[in-house]
């Protein structure tokens, strides 16, 4: 079915009078619910077999490093965009932001310093021959996949746009640290704590969509899929990114973002059109959207079985949940190792995030975490985005030091001192020991000039 002809709604509703009503998500229940539908198999799982996904379930399990990309040479071509490195560190097919590069930019990080998290190259799309195809058992008259429902770049941009300001992170961000500083054996992309961008995102709520094309009171879950090439583990292909959400959170605050701050959404962030999941995982934003599953049964990818789930002696011994919201972290908008003149006045500056909430209040420490005292909150505290802070500092004597930052969210959680392994390294949220370095002052300077 072409884009033109793309169902409309009934008159005066916007749906199909069968259609679930839309209640907020109760992540949780869903969350075990899946969990144990999965182990009982009573799901299906687009196109990679039962066994191999415990393949890949018992390599996790067993805390067996799984095949990834090797790293980049000086030619790869992986991502489109000019990658400084005073900007960027390479991390494979990734490219994780300095935080030292985000120091005066604003609450919105600019699209040419945003992380990049790929698992396979960036695709070069052209939004004239794109098109989003839904399908699937959730939807009025269950089209399959060879004959789907189409939405063309246009048909999208036509629809009612809202704007967000949300986070994008990835799982893994913070991971390195499990090794740094808590000394422990994790797999994956040894990210520091810059796999992590807000931006400004335009587009059409996921739920005007999914109404549009036909929605039946029978749909339990939601899957896109993107446009980038299969990925291979182990010598087999798992097919392209994908990964399913609860029906109810797709029709809650889910959106296909077609702008980003203001401009269309580069290639290396999902051009032409991207799926933005507030406050979840990265990976549930799925970039290079190209295709929806509609499903009246529970679905499961190797992005929510073998992937994106918690193993390791503190979790239980078949996993977790499949991952949803993400957790909460603090970063000094500093350099690894940045020096500071004894005695001279200091402005620190940092911002913190939760997925649970907004962050409600940070206090900071440069004596190692000695003591502690609270930092001045620059933004109005709102879920889904970060908050800039600041605090001022004279450093001491001359010698190493250690800057801590340590976040409160309106949910009540606090940063822990030290993080709940896992085999993967996902979520860290520790308090993250920044090391610098205090030196001799050349010259003496007076009160309030010292270096912002």
């Amino acid at each position: 079915m072409t884009a033109s002809a793309v169902p409309s709604p009934p008159p005066g509703t916007g749906l199909d009078a069968s259609a679930p009503r839309t209640f907020p998500p109760d992540e949780n229940a869903y969350d075990r619910r899946r969990l144990r539908q999965w182990i009982t198999g009573d799901a299906t799982a687009g196109g990679v077999s039962r066994r191999r996904l415990l393949t890949l379930l018992a390599a996790t399990t067993a805390a067996t490093a799984l095949p990834g990309a090797g790293p980049a040479r000086a030619a790869d071509a992986t991502i489109v965009k000019p990658l400084p490195p005073e900007w960027f560190v390479r991390r494979g097919t990734n490219a994780e932001t300095r935080w030292e590069a985000l120091r005066g930019t604003g609450h919105h990080t600019p699209n040419e310093l945003f992380f990049v998290r790929n698992h396979t190259a960036t695709p070069v799309l052209d939004a004239h021959d794109w098109r989003l195809r839904l399908w699937g058992s959730g939807l009025r008259g269950a089209p399959g996949e060879d004959r789907p429902l189409e939405f063309g770049y246009d048909d999208l941009r036509a629809l009612p746009a809202v704007t967000r300001t949300v986070a994008v992170e990835c799982a893994g961000n913070g991971r390195g640290h499990y090794t740094n500083q808590q000394g422990e054996t994790v797999s994956g992309t040894a990210w520091g704590l810059g796999a992590i961008g807000v931006a400004r995102w335009r587009g059409v709520r996921l739920a005007d969509v999914l109404r549009r094309a036909g929605l039946s009171s029978s749909a339990v879950d939601v899957q896109p899929r993107g446009l980038d090439a299969e990925y291979v583990s182990g010598g087999e292909s798992l097919g392209r990114v994908r990964r399913p959400m609860p029906l109810a959170k797709a029709l809650d605050d889910v959106l296909l973002a077609y702008e980003m701050n203001g401009e269309p959404v580069p290639y290396d962030h999902g051009y032409p059109v991207r799926v933005l999941v507030p406050s979840w995982v990265g990976i549930a934003s799925i970039k290079w959207v190209g295709d929806i599953e509609v499903s009246a049964r529970p679905l499961f990818s190797p992005w929510n079985t073998a992937f994106y789930r918690l193993f390791g002696p503190a979790h239980p011994p078949e996993g977790s949940a499949p991952l949803t919201r993400q957790t909460l972290k603090s970063a000094f908008e500093l350099a690894s190792g940045a020096t500071f003149p004894a005695g001279e006045r200091q402005v620190l500056h940092g911002r913190s995030w939760s997925g649970a909430g907004a962050v409600a209040r940070v206090d900071v420490s440069t004596d190692g975490g000695a003591s502690w005292r609270p930092a001045r909150l620059h933004d109005d505290g709102r879920a889904g985005t970060w908050t800039r802070w600041s605090v001022p500092w004279t450093p001491g004597a001359p010698g190493p030091a250690q800057l801590l930052a340590r976040a409160t969210d309106t949910a009540g959680r606090r940063q822990p001192d030290i993080a709940v392994p896992n085999t993967q390294g996902y979520l860290f949220d520790a308090v993250v020991r920044h090391p610098v370095t205090v030196v001799r002052a050349a010259r003496s300077t007076p009160a309030g000039e010292g270096t912002p």
